[in-house]
């Protein structure tokens, strides 16, 4: 059926009914769910599987643990039974713990996607109804509106004054006007008017359309195909990479040197291969992909706490990171509801007549809702009932207006609503407040001086225009000229009662706000006085079409408010932004915000935006308020610096410990600690390390945003792997040559000293303070102390034995313990001394 479908709209809609053996009135649920089952669902890249099993099995996919695990089936096979059997059950018990956390992350991301999920209104049984775009199949029929996103390749089977925004397909700036048509098989892609594309949006006019193409075989998943549809790598994803690449490159040169130099001292080969891989496995920080998506993912749940739900996970640390947030000022800096003033005609006074032009134009709009419209409506209403509707000219965002035509008995009129300079643009005359009729140009300088004085006064101005219509006759745009200006519509929408506060909050946390409108200048420079915003200078729209990029770049981190701005300079304000060194972030909802909303490090957007700008934003507010904002800010920090601390944690102690065992087995007869020692140390101190993102955050690492920095983190590494070493050889030596240790006493020894130090360390990096000064989390604390008394009890148990523990004298762990406490008073004196030098 698609094979004869590939030139869809070279056929005729009857035709291409009867091939997808579809209806008017749309498919029956029925047949839906069967065509998804044969076609699949509606999406560019399958959706990753996260079932139980899956993840399961990704636990042991590291070719670390694979190696290790085939190494012990070899032990198993020269009937190593013991060694072989512990090995097995220590892997295994590290997968299920990753599995665990990384399974309830995942239930819980799905359930917070699934508040924001993008819908589609189509026709099923005979009825309009909302259902997700994955379940979209060929044969629907949708039902489309300004602001929709398109989910499928359709031909359309009715329109009315639907442009459509094709850049993402086509590259073309403007919207392209589409209409039902049957055009030749060659006609290249950006010219086929008369269909819809996957990923297009409806940016005015509204449609009726059926659904031809889903998934990979639409246009866009052909190119989705070929470029693999790769979301952009944030700063944080680049340097986790890298971070991980780095350790990869530390462990394979050293595991490589280690086993080599191992058989050199002629100590068994299978032994000699198995401590490598152990080594390798406690260097490898082979829980960081299950941190990362726990704290993500419980960071996610905290914020949704706040109203905040995030569709991106690792959109959280640009989210910590943003030092500006833009924002058009409707319903963000304002209550978000907007009320009429007034309706004054052309000389400023009250109008009744105005007032009922406007309820005319806005009572019988049919495209999508907008606050305006719902303001006059709810204002007072006038009485209508002579009117009757005749014919509509939907509002667009190059035009800026709305035409109604409506008759009245035998009097037939359009009414035209829209910005004041795009409706005087269409005007020849204007009615005086006399009732009579005159030249524009003889009160246009009355009307400019009203609308200066409306704008000053923080009012939204609107004009009003009417024109007489011939009988019957319906209308189009070119019927938009030689109209009469009536008069004036003002509205205005209040500044939230706790902006001041919300805006002060945000500067606290080092994130400056900057306002990009539509609205004219006088507008923006009231509402800015309002919110108490720096005096800076206002740059509009037509300047910033005489500015350079460059000029731009060099002025706007002295900008607070752009205005009277279109859609692409909203782009490139945002794009200049980030030139200058600053992670922005976008806050829009409409559907002109979307390319605004894809250049941002941030989109940020609200549950009842448009679907273009919900499907672009990578965290949908559930509330549209910035003091939601300020929250989500405050937790993003703190799912950023817990991340970081599992880092410090695996680059700390436990490099510094494998560093100095695979360093100490070349000086003495024997290994330091056997393979499975090796595994338990590394299970052990993996504990408190899952806790981490229930820990507290220092209200310094939150106050200002942070970046990923691999070379500060490098810096860390080696510093406190250095310390670390530094003890751990103290601990050798003590063991060696002031106890005379046997090979089960220094394994023991070694073990204690290890772990113990490991876990404690935990309590003094996890903050800059000193560690008396910075109360731990509840679970990392019990599971730090937890850990460090299992760990002194452990030689003494039959499991002790198993592992090839002996018990040590009462003297012996208070020498341990004594080389552990002046390891965790260098560590504090080591930090200060860090965090003076190194700043991020």
């Amino acid at each position: 059926m698609e094979q004869n479908l590939q030139s869809f709209w070279s056929i005729h809609i009857e035709e291409i009914f009867r091939n997808l053996q579809a209806t008017v009135s749309g498919l029956s649920g029925e047949e839906a769910e069967k065509r998804l089952k044969s076609y699949g669902s509606n999406r560019l890249k399958p959706l990753k599987r996260s079932d139980a099993f899956t993840l399961l099995l990704a636990q042991f996919k590291s070719p670390i643990i694979l190696i290790l695990l085939l190494a012990t089936g070899l032990s198993l096979f020269l009937h190593n039974i013991v060694d072989a059997s512990i090995i097995l059950t220590i892997v295994l018990v590290s997968g299920l713990l990753g599995f665990w956390q990384e399974h309830s992350a995942s239930n819980a991301v799905a359930k917070l996607l699934a508040i924001v999920q993008i819908k589609a209104a189509v026709l099923r049984d005979g009825k309009e109804q909302e259902i997700p775009v994955e379940d979209i199949v060929p044969g629907d029929i949708l039902v489309l509106n300004a602001g929709d996103v398109v989910p499928g390749d359709c031909i359309l089977i009715e329109s009315r004054d639907v442009f459509v925004d094709e850049a993402m397909l086509t590259g073309e700036t403007f919207p392209v006007e589409k209409s039902v048509a049957v055009l030749p098989a060659g006609t290249a892609l950006a010219q086929r008017t008369n269909a819809l594309w996957m990923g297009t949006h409806i940016v005015s006019g509204t449609a009726k359309a059926l659904v031809v193409l889903t998934g990979k075989g639409t246009e866009f998943g052909k190119v989705s195909e070929r470029l693999k549809l790769r979301a952009p790598e944030t700063e944080f994803e680049r340097g986790i990479r890298r971070f991980g690449y780095f350790l990869g490159e530390v462990t394979l040169v050293l595991v490589v040197i280690i086993f080599g130099i191992n058989v050199f001292l002629h100590r068994p080969v299978l032994e000699s291969f198995l401590f490598s891989l152990a080594l390798a496995v406690g260097l490898t920080p082979q829980l960081l992909p299950a941190i990362i998506s726990i704290n993500l993912a419980h960071g996610a749940k905290k914020m949704a706490k706040n109203k905040v739900i995030v569709k991106r996970l690792s959109s959280i640390e640009n989210f910590g990171s943003m030092n500006i947030i833009c924002s058009d000022k409707t319903g963000t800096l304002t209550e978000g509801k907007v009320l009429v003033e007034s309706a004054n005609d052309v000389s400023g006074n009250a109008s009744e007549k105005v007032f009922l032009y406007a309820y005319l134009n806005a009572f019988y709009e049919t495209g999508f809702t907008n606050p305006i419209d719902e303001a006059i409506l709810d204002h007072h209403k006038p009485d209508i009932s002579g009117y009757s509707k005749q014919d509509e000219i939907p509002y667009d965002f190059l035009r800026k207006r709305l035409s109604i035509a409506v008759a009245q008995g035998d009097s037939h009129l359009m009414v035209t609503k829209g910005a004041l300079s795009n409706i005087l643009d269409v005007c020849s005359s204007a009615e005086n407040k006399d009732g009579s009729i005159v030249e524009i140009s003889t009160l246009q300088d009355e009307i400019m001086q009203h609308f200066a004085a409306f704008s000053n006064q923080g009012f939204r101005t609107l004009g009003i225009a009417y024109k007489k219509l011939p009988t019957g006759s319906l209308i189009s745009k070119s019927d938009e000229a030689g109209m009469t200006f009536a008069g004036f519509l003002t509205l205005f929408d209040p500044p939230k009662a706790n902006i001041l506060d919300t805006i002060s909050s945000l500067k606290k946390l080092g994130v400056s706000l900057k306002i990009i409108t539509g609205d004219n200048h006088l507008v923006a420079t009231s509402l800015s006085k309002k919110m108490g915003l720096p005096d800076n200078r206002i740059i509009t729209g037509p300047e910033l079409r005489m500015m350079s990029d460059a000029a731009l770049l060099r002025s706007v981190g002295s900008v607070d408010v752009f205005a009277e701005t279109e859609p692409n300079q909203k782009e490139r304000i945002i794009i200049a932004m980030r030139k200058a060194g600053n992670v922005v972030g976008y806050m829009g909802d409409g559907i002109n915000d979307a390319s605004a909303l894809h250049a941002a490090d941030v989109g940020i957007s609200v549950d009842t935006a448009a679907d273009v700008a919900k499907d672009a934003a990578d965290i949908v507010l559930l509330e549209k308020d910035l003091g939601v904002l300020v929250e989500g800010v405050r937790e993003g920090r703190m799912t950023f610096a817990n991340t970081l601390k599992y880092v410090f944690m695996a680059t700390s102690a436990n490099f510094g410990n494998m560093f100095s065992m695979a360093g100490v087995s070349l000086f003495i007869p024997f290994l330091p600690l056997l393979p499975k020692q090796i595994l338990l140390t590394n299970l052990l101190t993996d504990f408190p390390e899952m806790t981490i993102a229930t820990d507290n955050v220092d209200s310094e690492m939150v106050d200002h945003p942070r970046r990923w920095d691999i070379k500060a983190i490098r810096k860390f590494m080696i510093t406190f792997g250095l310390v670390s070493s530094v003890f751990d050889y103290l601990t050798f030596g003590l063991l060696l040559l002031v106890l005379r240790a046997g090979e089960a006493q220094f394994r023991t020894g070694w073990f204690l000293e290890s772990v113990i130090s490991a876990s404690m360390i935990v309590l003094v990096i996890r903050s800059r303070k000193p560690f008396f000064k910075s109360r731990p989390g509840k679970y990392l604390l019990i599971a730090t102390l937890s850990i460090a008394v299992i760990t002194m009890i452990f030689p003494f148990t039959p499991l002790g034995t198993l592992f090839g523990f002996t018990p040590l004298s009462f003297i012996t762990y208070l020498l341990i313990l004594l080389i552990v406490i002046i390891y965790i008073v260098t560590a504090e004196v080591t930090k200060t001394i860090f965090y003076r030098r190194v700043r991020f």
